[in-house]
Parts: C-alpha cells; sequence; structure tokens
C-alpha cells in the first residue's frame, strides 16, 4: 500500500524539449522489502534525464515512474529486511528512476550516508556520478596511480568528478573543455593539464605528452579514432556517452597494433545487486577521499523542483560546470 499524503514527481510525456516537462502528483510511495523510503532534500539533473525527456532512454523495467536518478535527503521508512540505516538519517541514493520527487524509494544497497565533510543539498551531485566513475575509471578502465588519464567532457558533472577522483588516486589528469573558463576550473579541480578542444588539438597535445593509458569518452563520433591514435599500447578506452554519435568509422589496425581496449557501458539497468556492490566499493574507498578533502561535487546551479523545466533549459544550454541541483 502506499503512505498517505500526495508527492510529486516529473514526467515527460510526449517526449522533446524542456517545456514538455510536467509535475504531476501520486500517493507517496512506501518502502518494499529491501528498499528505503528517502524524503528527499535534493535531486541532481544528469544528461540521462535529459535523453530520457528526449525519448531516446528508456526506464527500465520495474523502474519508478518519473525522471530522476539520485537524491539526498533523510530516512523516512524502512523496508522489511532492511537494516544498517535509521529513520531520519541523511543520506544519498543512487536510482533507477523517480528522483525528482519529494520522496523517493531507493534499494537499501544504492543508499549511502551523506559522507563527512559534505552537507546534505551537495550529496545530491555524488551517487550518479561517483557511481559512474568507479565503475568505468577504477573497474572497467582500471587506472593505476601513476597512468595518465584523459578525460573529455572536464567541466560536466561526470568530468569535474572525474578529475579529483583521478587526481587522489594517484593518476596524471589531462582533460578537455569548451572555454577558457571551464579549462580554468579543471585546473582548480587538479587536473595536470585543460585543453580548449575550440582552440586546440588535444590529440596532438596528449600524444606529445607521452600518451593516455585510458580515455573516458562522452562525445563519440571523430573523438573515437583521436583517442585511438593517442593511447598507449595496452590503453583502455571507455565510453559512455555519445554527444557526437555513436556511429563512427575507425581504423582497426592501429587497435590491434596498440593492444587497445574498446569498451563502454551504461549504469541505469544494471541488477541491485551489481548496483550495492558499487556502493560498497564507493564507501570504502571513495568516502574516505571525500573527508579527507579530496573531492567534493561542484554545483552549478540549484532549482526549486517546480522550476525544473528551468533547469533542464540550463543542461540544454551546455553552459552549467557541474552539477545542478532540484530542491523539492
Amino acid at each position: 500500500m502506499p503512505g498517505t499524503g500526495t508527492n510529486r514527481i516529473v514526467t515527460a510525456n510526449p517526449p522533446g524539449g524542456p517545456e514538455v516537462l510536467r509535475i504531476e502528483t501520486r500517493p507517496v510511495p512506501q518502502a518494499g522489502p529491501g528498499e528505503i523510503l528517502i524524503r528527499a532534500a535534493a535531486c541532481g539533473v544528469n544528461r540521462p534525464d535529459q535523453i530520457e525527456r528526449m525519448g531516446f532512454y528508456p526506464a527500465p523495467p520495474g523502474a519508478p515512474e518519473g525522471l530522476g536518478l539520485e537524491v539526498s535527503g533523510h530516512v523516512e521508512a524502512l523496508g522489511e529486511g532492511v537494516t544498517g540505516f535509521a529513520p531520519g538519517e541523511p543520506v544519498c541514493a543512487l536510482v533507477a528512476g523517480g528522483g525528482y520527487s519529494d520522496h523517493v524509494v531507493a534499494p537499501a544497497g544504492s543508499v549511502l550516508p551523506v559522507p563527512t565533510g559534505l552537507d546534505l543539498v551537495e550529496a545530491a551531485g555524488l551517487p550518479e556520478t561517483v557511481f559512474t566513475v568507479w565503475a568505468n575509471v577504477f573497474e572497467i578502465g582500471a587506472l593505476l596511480p601513476g597512468e595518465t588519464i584523459l578525460i573529455h567532457g572536464g567541466s560536466s558533472g561526470i568530468g569535474t568528478t572525474a578529475i579529483q577522483m583521478a587526481k587522489a588516486a594517484g593518476a596524471r589528469v589531462f582533460t578537455t573543455a569548451g572555454t577558457d573558463e571551464k579549462c580554468a576550473l579543471c585546473r582548480q579541480l587538479g587536473a595536470d593539464r585543460a585543453i580548449n578542444y575550440r582552440t586546440e588539438d588535444f590529440e596532438a597535445i596528449v600524444t606529445d605528452a607521452g600518451g593516455a593509458d585510458v580515455v573516458l569518452d562522452m562525445v563519440g563520433g571523430s573523438y573515437v579514432q583521436k583517442n585511438v591514435n593517442l593511447a598507449r599500447p595496452g590503453g583502455r578506452l571507455v565510453s559512455i556517452a555519445f554527444l557526437q554519435g555513436s556511429r563512427v568509422e575507425l581504423d582497426m589496425m592501429r587497435v590491434m597494433l596498440k593492444r587497445l581496449t574498446l569498451t563502454g557501458s551504461t549504469l541505469r539497468a544494471r541488477p541491485v545487486a551489481e548496483k550495492a556492490r558499487l556502493a560498497a566499493a564507493l564507501r570504502k574507498t571513495v568516502w574516505p577521499w571525500i573527508k579527507a578533502g579530496q573531492l567534493r561535487p561542484v554545483i552549478d546551479a540549484r532549482f526549486a523542483l517546480a522550476d525544473v523545466r528551468s533547469a533542464h533549459e540550463r543542461l540544454d544550454s551546455g553552459a552549467h560546470s557541474g552539477k545542478i541541483l532540484l530542491l523539492p
């Protein structure tokens, strides 16, 4: 049975631009077995939300209704079998949908305590990015201390997080961004070299510096061949988005001669148990980085939940640096 009262969610039907976003009301959900009901303090706005709004990223089966993949707030209720959390505890969580809400149900394995050093609202900018970076840079990409990583989109929510996590792990960091101001932000976050891709040739710069062991790419298109060209032998090229398109023409001879690994992943549709495993790894390794001041989400703007269209207009503009948050 649902809880008492009403709960706002954000939908996009039919799909389209920010103007299609609608705030609808539903009964307050109830935490089922293995779930936690969170009273939201803030929700993160991410590129996958934009793609879902446009009709190209359907929610996986069983996902809560509505947009939104991450939330912070206080534990409202615990479902059957949930231990390790208490009502009223400040937490943040990765969810498969319904994050833009007053109350959010999350699998307990995807819920983490708000780390020491962050306030409750800032913590909403963590889950989607730290889960993604850990899974793709450190597990799939297997970044090691002393290696070099190239992070495209360095001023994005993913990029600003990846820069800080890679530096905390002892890597040398190159990154790309579209303005000198965004490049300056990347350097402030620890990037050894921030490249303005509009005025500089990132392929030549990284190649001249010895190449990259790992590339985190959210651009696709023409970037894929350039990533292959600049990669070191044995390099790992990890794709997580395709702002320039997912279909590319590629010289596989270089891939073979350099023994490269070309791979990629999505996070949203992974099984609950897999996300719980990732959460445990974050709590063990990344939460201490946050406590030590080595990682902090960069917050670009905050909007009321009722102003969700403006938040998506900001996202669509590409002018933002870091995370955009909604405040229920």
